[in-house]
């Protein structure tokens, strides 16, 4: 569904808008691979394991409509196009980093990266915030 088809009226919050541009399971991980450079269809494709042809190429088109995703077509034989992150895509894995950084604490078992807090750290109170 594009921004066009959404209501902005019937969210709830901001965390309830952000799901319905995230939703489903292909498009934060479109995110994750477009954060590292851009990429042609068949890259993408071959980077997401078990993502059909026709639901790639639905997300990517309601990626595009929301903002999120610049389809560049170059005019070559044979055609060539590649998808990249907008600045509203960029920022958007950027709100996405601590939820990966959760998962990846939370429900892998993994350890947080450098810099990152965990639930249980000892973190000295914001200056200023009361």
């Amino acid at each position: 569904m594009g921004t066009a088809g959404r209501r902005p009226g019937a969210y709830v919050c901001g965390i309830d808008a952000a799901m319905d541009v995230i939703g489903g399971k292909w498009k934060v991980l479109v995110l994750w691979a477009l954060h590292e450079r851009p990429h042609r269809f068949g890259e993408l494709r071959r980077e997401l394991p078990g993502v059909t042809e026709k639901v790639l190429a639905a997300q990517l088109r309601e990626m595009e409509a929301d903002g999120l995703v610049h389809r560049e077509a170059y005019d070559e034989v044979p055609p060539r196009v590649e998808y990249s992150l907008t600045p509203r895509g960029v920022s958007l894995n950027a709100a996405l980093e601590p939820l990966g950084a959760w998962g990846r604490v939370h429900v892998l078992g993994g350890s947080p990266a450098a810099g990152e807090v965990r639930e249980d750290d000892d973190v000295p109170p914001v200056p200023g915030a009361a």
